[in-house]
């Protein structure tokens, strides 16, 4: 059977991109002190999640933009998030960091088959976006105070 060959241990048909799975990590640490109302520098995301500067100062800026996070200047300035974090699903931050998927162009011959593939595809698409769509950033931050304890 198809699934004993190809299961989740040993193949990815979805890969985590880096600027993805960086900005998750930005926001988990975020949402780890959003009850606290001080903002946390680059410096301080950078240092507890290892992740590079470049990346993180694009990334924050197109949050910033999306509206999901908040930057505040000054000496004490850094990022919040800008809503509560069962509020920020994992699909909305994919989107802005990814950007919106665009759609495929087919300006070649459409077959029986090719439809057929294409249909499936979708079908796994759509499964995914559902997935994403339910997951937030709360329910990460839930999760990964469960594995600590």
């Amino acid at each position: 059977m198809l699934s004993t060959v190809l299961n989740s241990q040993n193949y990815a048909l979805l890969d985590l991109s880096s600027k993805v799975e960086y900005a998750l990590l930005a926001l988990l640490e975020l949402a780890s002190h959003h009850g606290k109302k001080l903002p946390l520098t680059m410096s301080e995301i950078i240092a507890k999640q290892r992740i590079p500067e470049r990346y993180l100062e694009q990334i924050l800026t197109n949050l910033r933009r999306a509206g999901v996070v908040q930057s505040q200047r000054g000496s004490k300035g850094g990022f919040v998030l800008a809503r509560e974090p069962w509020q920020i699903t994992l699909l909305e931050i994919i989107t802005h960091v990814e950007g919106e998927r665009k759609e495929k162009d087919t300006f070649d011959s459409v077959t029986l088959e090719k439809t057929l593939v294409y249909e499936v595809w979708e079908q796994a698409n759509a499964a995914s976006i559902e997935v994403l769509g339910r997951y937030t950033l709360q329910d990460l931050c839930d999760e990964r105070e469960t594995r600590a304890q």
